[in-house]
Parts: C-alpha cells; sequence; structure tokens
C-alpha cells in the first residue's frame, strides 16, 4: 500500500523536481573549526534516537479527535454551518483538520531534510558540514515519525499546501549558499516550532503530545546552528546584501502568516472558498496562532543581524515586533526540558511496573515452594 491511496486529494506530481544552481563546496582543513559549533555537533552525535523504541507508538488515538484539539479552535465553530453538522461531520471534521495540519509537518519535514543536506554540499566550513549531517539524519526521522502517525493512526494525508512548496521551492532555487540557513533554519523550522509549542501544550492526547515534545528537542538545536552560522556570516555582509536578505524574510514571513491556514479542510467539507477564507480570516484562534507563529522566528532574525528599518516596518504591520525581545535561549532550553521530562515519566513508569512484575512472580514462586503438609499414617498406640 502506497501513501497515494491515504492522500484527500491526488499530488500534481509523484515527484517534485527542484532545479539546483550553486557550488558544492569542499574544505580541506579538518582541524579548523568553531569550538561553538562542534560543540553542537557533539551534542547532535549524543542526542541521536530512535523514533521506533523511544516513542510508545501502542498508545491509542481516535482518528476522529486525533489531536484532541478544542472545538472552540476550528474556524468554523459556533457558526451556522457547526450548527447544522450532525455529530459524524463534526469528527470528520476534527479529523480532516489534524490529517491537513501533521501532513504539513510532514512535508515541511521532508523539505528540512533536503536542504540540511544541501547545506551539507554548499557550506564552506567543515564544522557546519559535520552538525548539517547530523540535522539531515534528525528530519529524517521527524519525517518517518510524522507519516506513521498519517498513516497508521488518522489514515488520511493531505498534499503540500500550495505555499510551504513555494517557500521551499524559493529556498532551495537560490544559488548563495546561505540561503538554506535562512528559509529553512529560520522561516520554516521556527513557523513549525511555534506551531508545534501550540499544538504540544494544547492537546491532552499522549502520543502526539509526545512526539512534539521529542521533535521539539532536536529542532531547539537546528535553530541554534542556524543562529551560530548566520550570525558569523552575516557580520561580514554589506548592507545591499543584509537588505536582500531581509526581502526574503519579508516576503516569506506574509506567505506563512496570510495563507498556510488549511482553507481546503473547509472547501472539502462543502463550504464555499469566500466563506471558507471569511471564516479563516475571522476566527479568533487562527488570529493568535498566526501571532504566535513568529514567536520563534522574530528574536532569532534580530539575534543573527538582519533588523533593518523595513523589515521592522513588516513586523510593525504583523503585529509582532515586541517579540524581538524574547529571549530564544529560553525558549529553546524550555523545549529540551520538557523532551527529558517525558523521558524520565516514562522511565520510571516502566520501571514501577517491572518491580511489580518481580514481586509477582516472587510472590508466585514462594507460595509454590511451600512444603505441603501431609497426615502420616497412625500408630496401634
Amino acid at each position: 500500500m502506497t501513501t497515494r491511496e491515504f492522500y484527500a486529494h491526488e499530488p500534481a506530481e509523484s515527484v517534485w523536481e527542484v532545479p539546483a544552481s550553486g557550488s558544492a563546496r569542499f574544505s580541506w582543513d579538518y582541524q579548523d573549526g568553531r569550538e561553538r559549533l562542534l560543540s553542537l555537533y557533539q551534542k547532535g552525535k549524543d542526542k541521536q534516537w530512535d523514533a521506533t523504541t523511544r516513542i510508545d507508538w501502542d498508545l491509542p488515538v481516535d482518528p476522529y479527535d486525533p489531536l484532541g484539539i478544542p472545538d472552540e479552535n476550528l474556524p468554523v465553530h459556533d457558526t451556522p454551518y457547526w450548527d447544522r453538522m450532525t455529530d459524524r461531520n463534526k469528527d470528520e471534521l476534527r479529523r480532516l483538520f489534524a490529517s491537513w495540519q501533521f501532513s504539513q509537518f510532514l512535508h515541511g519535514e521532508q523539505g528540512a531534510m533536503v536542504c540540511a543536506a544541501r547545506i551539507v554540499e554548499s557550506v564552506p566550513d567543515l564544522d557546519a558540514k559535520f552538525y548539517s549531517a547530523t540535522q539531515t539524519m534528525d528530519e529524517a526521522r521527524h519525517a518517518e515519525i510524522f507519516g506513521r502517525f498519517l498513516h497508521e493512526k488518522v489514515g488520511l494525508v493531505y498534499p503540500v499546501d500550495d505555499n510551504l512548496q513555494a517557500l521551499l521551492g524559493d529556498t532551495l532555487r537560490d544559488s548563495r549558499w546561505d540561503m538554506p540557513y535562512l528559509g529553512m533554519q529560520v522561516l520554516i523550522e521556527g513557523l513549525a516550532l511555534a506551531a508545534f509549542g501550540m499544538l504540544r501544550d494544547t492537546t491532552d492526547k499522549p502520543l502526539p503530545r509526545q512526539i512534539l515534545a521529542y521533535v521539539m528537542q532536536d529542532e531547539a538545536r537546528h535553530v541554534a546552528f542556524g543562529r551560530m552560522a548566520l550570525r558569523d556570516h552575516y557580520a561580514q555582509l554589506t548592507e545591499k546584501e543584509l537588505r536582500e536578505r531581509e526581502e526574503f524574510v519579508i516576503e516569506g514571513c506574509y506567505l506563512m502568516r496570510d495563507r498556510l491556514r488549511g482553507e481546503v479542510v473547509l472547501t472539502d467539507f462543502g463550504l464555499p472558498a469566500a466563506d471558507a477564507a471569511e471564516l479563516s480570516e475571522r476566527s479568533s484562534y487562527l488570529r493568535l496562532f498566526r501571532k504566535l507563529l513568529f514567536s520563534r522566528i522574530v528574536p532569532c532574525v534580530k539575534d543573527i543581524g538582519l533588523w533593518g528599518e523595513r523589515l521592522q516596518r513588516a513586523y510593525v504591520d504583523m503585529g509582532v515586533l515586541e517579540m524581538g525581545d524574547s529571549s530564544l535561549d529560553l525558549l529553546m532550553a524550555q523545549d529540551e526540558e520538557l523532551a527529558e521530562r517525558f523521558d524520565a515519566e516514562r522511565f520510571a513508569a516502566e520501571e514501577e511496573a517491572r518491580r511489580e512484575e518481580v514481586a509477582a512472580v516472587i510472590a508466585a514462586g514462594a507460595g509454590a515452594s511451600e512444603p505441603e503438609v501431609k497426615e502420616g499414617p497412625k500408630g496401634r498406640g
């Protein structure tokens, strides 16, 4: 069985080919390296994990409520459309929205894997190549996880959103070696991290919460890598070169804010396209979601040195400029700590189960070994 049998819509093409330009760069200096990046590379090696064993795939998932998101968060909630829906309709709508959202995570992770591999090829510094190689493996694992969840637990996959595909294409087509960093590590990964965090902190379902926490632990390292590498590089660029990269950031932020909204789910449900767009625009949850999507991007953009007047005006227009003062380090530390807490809780539960099992075996063995008291023959007395 192939994924094509799970798609809500037939993808436009089975393989998307993005013509690439730029140079593959080799470095013959195997000793020179930045201590910060080499330390991150070591951490990347130490933190590799197996999605098959670390995640408890036996946890049950209701395919008609896979994420446990409150109905109030659906853009159609509390409208005449919602009032006319049967319980079966509402179940299916929850399933479609969950599938659409996790499908975009899946496609984004494949894009991150390709971009990380591109960085290995094109970045001039060997320390950055080393780390990007570990990230490529991380992103492959994430694509594996989201794909497995959609196939086995939801049974439905959506094609890549046109606007996400457009941003991936722009990122990959650019011949400048730093653009996969900027497009993927800062914009797409930043948007994904914020979306992961909102869902992780909203869902009451154990399996998706576990998945999101563990993926975010990896992504915290990836964003740190992008910040280090780009901060060093952008300190050497001219004003003209910095403004060119800011234009790319502005276009990408508007694209994701205005268009990555899942209106296709509502039109699949029979709503006219105009109504779907209006409901998505008016939804208080989606307005908050669109704003919080930039909680990881804005401080990162500021940190790497892209903070020109036009970019700041764009962030004022989006209502997110104040996020530039947020502590990205604190957010990333919290992402890592939550995954470690999940591990500790799971290990403690497994240890308790083992203790109970051993105690039961010991008790059963003790009962079986007690000598049976038999009445001997009576004497003639």
